[in-house]
């Protein structure tokens, strides 16, 4: 169950009720606020919320592509995940029950809501980083989603993505995160783990993270039977644009584009120094979205505005 509940004319509160306590979210309103396309945003993995923020990291790069869809006359709506932000007492009380096919079915629960809502024409998802996972695999055979946004998204398995991020670690480090993800991988749970490893290997994640590691983005992305945009930045140090080139070699049919100077949080910067972009652009909320990314979402939903909005006349 959900509802809605206006706070000004063009945004309102969105909130999906689940057995665990309640989503929020954001959903944003064009001035034509009928016979609109409406973009479900998804966040990334770790504690980041509806407008790309973390406690100690604010560039509001969701917040930032929300209001661009709202420029060319699309809605959208951008939601904290469970345990997240607004949605931070919506979780498992028990951490050993959590899989990721959890956050999908939010996904899914979030498609029936827009669809639901007569206001809006056409569904399309759009998943940043592990977001975007989750967003293909909820828009596999779902009739309801018109077409799928992957920004940043891994074109790999996540044991893949991780031991390349961890490549440069000492050795004996390296090696055994390489040997605890290996097992995981197998369906093996870690026995005593480490405290140094209890961010990604505490007994009570083990569950979640072998329920990630069966996904393969290629896999899911090759499903997807409508129109399908993928963006990589050549400046993003977490994923790098050579995931973006095997997702476009899955689906044949899709669209890539990998956007010159942009990171992973879709700022503009001409580094791949992680400390520099950290300080220049993971935290600089006044900082705007990379032009060229707007320009390519703008271009690919043009496919999905009705000619007679308002935003479309000539």
């Amino acid at each position: 169950m959900f509802f809605f509940s206006a706070l000004f004319a063009q945004e309102e509160t969105a909130v999906l009720k689940t057995l665990t306590g309640n989503i929020e979210g954001t959903l944003l309103i064009p001035e034509q606020k009928t016979n609109i396309p409406v973009v479900l945003i998804i966040s990334g993995s770790g504690p980041t919320d509806r407008n790309g923020n973390q406690d100690e990291m604010e560039n509001n790069s969701l917040k930032m592509l929300a209001e661009q869809f709202n420029k060319i006359g699309v809605a959208s709506l951008r939601y904290d995940k469970r345990g997240i932000g607004q949605s931070s007492e919506v979780s498992n009380k028990d951490e050993m029950e959590m899989r990721i096919e959890t956050f999908m079915e939010d996904v899914r629960s979030w498609i029936d809501l827009l669809a639901a809502d007569k206001r809006f024409s056409k569904i399309i998802v759009a998943g940043h980083s592990e977001g975007s996972l989750l967003g293909m695999v909820a828009s596999v055979n779902n009739k309801k989603v018109k077409g799928f946004i992957s920004i940043a998204g891994a074109g790999r398995p996540a044991d893949e993505v991780i031991k390349e991020q961890l490549s440069t670690a000492p050795d004996e480090i390296k090696n055994k995160m390489y040997e605890m993800l290996d097992k995981l991988k197998r369906g093996d749970s870690l026995g005593d783990v480490p405290p140094f490893f209890y961010a990604l290997f505490r007994p009570t994640i083990q569950p979640y993270m072998k329920s990630w590691l069966k996904y393969n983005p290629q896999d899911e992305i090759k499903k997807l039977n409508m129109p399908v945009l993928i963006l990589n930045g050549d400046k993003d140090i977490q994923v790098g644009t050579k995931d973006a080139e095997l997702l476009a070699k899955a689906n044949p049919k899709a669209q890539l584009k990998i956007i010159k100077g942009m990171n992973h949080v879709l700022k503009t910067c001409d580094t791949l120094d992680k400390k520099i972009q950290i300080s220049t652009t993971y935290n600089n909320p006044s900082l705007p979205l990379n032009e060229e990314l707007c320009k390519e979402i703008a271009t690919f939903m043009t496919a999905f505005i009705e000619p007679t909005s308002p935003k479309m006349k000539k």
